[in-house]
């Protein structure tokens, strides 16, 4: 699962997540298969992959789930780690095809948008040492993934982590640094909702 430069029109990344739904046909999908699937574009797409659960509706659990392993991904990658590693208590984990299935046909269209303007560009915030800093960033809405945000649930932190996926396997420095952006936005709300229910448990008992 090395993250080797690689040309990232082809496959374009909804060809790439099509492939990888193909290739699961059993009813339950380790963590460790898919990832494995993921060849050579392993921590980007495995950001869009488990950040995009927390965009759209799904069952409880799969938040936290995939909030400990975006933590776990992206602080290999602030460490520079060339090579994608989950301990074999994750990796082995299972979940249903169907999760698989909602994830991949339900972000199909806006993928595809993205990518009919996206382009390698502004290499600044696409080099080693920006990866770093999205593995950080990374890092940092995992664990914001973590918290049990009411209304808007997860999903500004969850978009963030996706734009950052985006950015990463198209390389894409002005997506990135949108990504930057979406994280400052996705965590002050998070973190303003979560002290609001706070005070307000406060003002109660």
């Amino acid at each position: 699962m090395n993250e080797a430069p690689v040309d990232h029109r082809t496959p374009r990344t909804s060809e790439l997540l099509a492939a990888v739904l193909a290739a699961h046909t059993s009813e339950r999908v380790s963590v460790g298969d898919l990832l494995d699937a993921l060849r050579n574009r392993a921590f980007g797409i495995s950001f869009l992959l488990f950040g995009l659960p927390n965009c759209i509706p799904m069952p409880p659990g799969i938040p936290v789930i995939c909030g400990i392993i975006l933590a776990l991904i992206g602080l290999q990658m602030a460490m520079g780690r060339q090579e994608l590693w989950l301990p074999q208590a994750i990796s082995k984990r299972t979940f249903s095809r169907s999760v698989l299935e909602t994830i991949v046909n339900r972000s199909r269209s806006w993928i595809l948008w993205f990518e009919r303007w996206s382009r390698p560009r502004m290499e600044v915030f696409a080099g080693p040492t920006s990866r770093r800093v999205v593995g950080a960033l990374v890092v940092l809405l995992g664990f914001v993934l973590l918290l049990p945000i009411p209304f808007l649930g997860n999903m500004p932190p969850g978009i963030a982590v996706c734009i950052l996926g985006l950015g990463l396997v198209e390389r894409d420095g002005a997506v990135i640094l949108g990504g930057f952006f979406a994280t400052a936005i996705g965590t002050l709300v998070a973190f303003a909702m979560t002290w609001a229910i706070w005070q307000g448990a406060v003002a109660i008992f």
